[in-house]
């Protein structure tokens, strides 16, 4: 397996964040990272495919404000981290909003996902780091590649960050597959939340088939996306699969739905696979409600691989840190 890392990525680190009604130390620290490559080494450092790969899954004017941001936060007189307290509730006009604490709600939805000195070169060589995992997949070399970004990807819309992600590097990946000339790609999202922002790049892409087994949104964030009617619309109707499950669900019910995606994946005709992988649906985790045992993550992914397509994993959730090398690692042997 060819496996990639950019220790660039460890330059994000959130002080705090708004939840449950205080400010809390934040959860997504560079620590997640370092223990999965302190175990899982060693990994190839990451090439640069510049911004254009980027830019075929997020807008223009978001990239601009995320090389910016902080530097506009500072500028307004402001310390610490940047992050948003004033959102628009019902739709999004262009406006030319200048003031920074704006253009922070403008292109975010949470107050989970502050943006820092380090982000933007943090995330830009995550998706970097996706990119290049994605090579050796395209021309043969490999069946199987692992993308160890950070911070996570999937909340990350076209024009908007949250659920502390900032660029989709599963969609990046997933676009540049296209780009490349698979002609239909499958993007299995397997972390505990919904990925909203994959869902929302995708949702009217026939060429992309979107599967995400979840934390049942009627009661788990990100609330608003993820329920089982959302198909897809226009020329991407019924290529978005939602399989949202209840607290506390065990392996027995997690495979099911597992199969479920496998089969719509299938028949969907998949030439190519990108996988979500999200440990936060260990039983371990705090912030998730799932009881997926450590040496089960094996046998998810072995029948994830028994698709039998190229694979292409890239790291998203995952916060019981202490435990959180060992859940990589026992996911990623189940593709051996």
């Amino acid at each position: 397996m060819f496996k990639v890392f950019d220790p660039r990525q460890l330059g994000h680190a959130p002080a705090l964040e708004l939840h449950n009604g205080a400010f809390v130390p934040h959860v997504d620290l560079p620590s997640r990272a370092q223990v999965i490559v302190d175990r899982v080494g060693p990994l190839a450092p990451a090439e640069d495919f510049g911004l254009e790969p980027i830019a075929r899954a997020h807008t223009p004017d978001y990239l601009a404000f995320l090389e910016s941001a902080h530097r506009l936060w500072q500028e307004a007189g402001r310390p610490g981290d940047a992050i948003g307290y004033t959102w628009p509730v019902v739709g999004r006009r262009p406006l030319n909003l200048n003031r920074i604490d704006a253009r922070i709600g403008r292109y975010s939805y949470d107050a989970g996902t502050p943006i820092t000195a380090g982000t933007w070169e943090t995330v830009y060589w995550g998706a970097q780091t996706a990119l290049t995992a994605l090579q050796p997949l395209l021309d043969g070399r490999e069946r199987t590649a692992f993308a160890l970004c950070r911070p996570p990807g999937h909340h990350a819309g076209a024009d908007y960050m949250g659920g502390y992600c900032y660029l989709n590097s599963a969609a990046i990946a997933a676009r540049a597959a296209r780009d490349a000339g698979r002609r239909r790609v499958a993007i299995l999202d397997v972390d505990y939340h919904h990925g909203n922002g994959t869902q929302d790049i995708f949702y009217e892409d026939a060429d992309v088939f979107f599967a995400s087994i979840h934390g049942d949104p009627s009661t788990e964030y990100p609330f608003y996306w993820g329920h089982a009617d959302e198909r897809g619309a226009g020329a991407g109707e019924g290529a978005n699969l939602n399989l949202p499950l209840p607290r506390g669900t065990t392996l027995s019910p997690y495979m099911a739905a597992v199969d479920t995606a496998l089969d719509a994946i299938a028949a969907f005709g998949a030439e190519l696979l990108v996988v979500s992988y999200g440990a936060d649906t260990y039983e371990g985790d705090p912030i998730s409600h799932f009881k997926i045992a450590t040496p089960e993550y094996g046998a998810i992914a072995a029948r994830i691989a028994s698709l039998g397509l190229p694979t292409l994993v890239v790291m998203e959730g995952g916060y019981a840190v202490d435990a959180l090398a060992d859940n990589v690692e026992s996911f990623l042997s189940g593709f051996a």
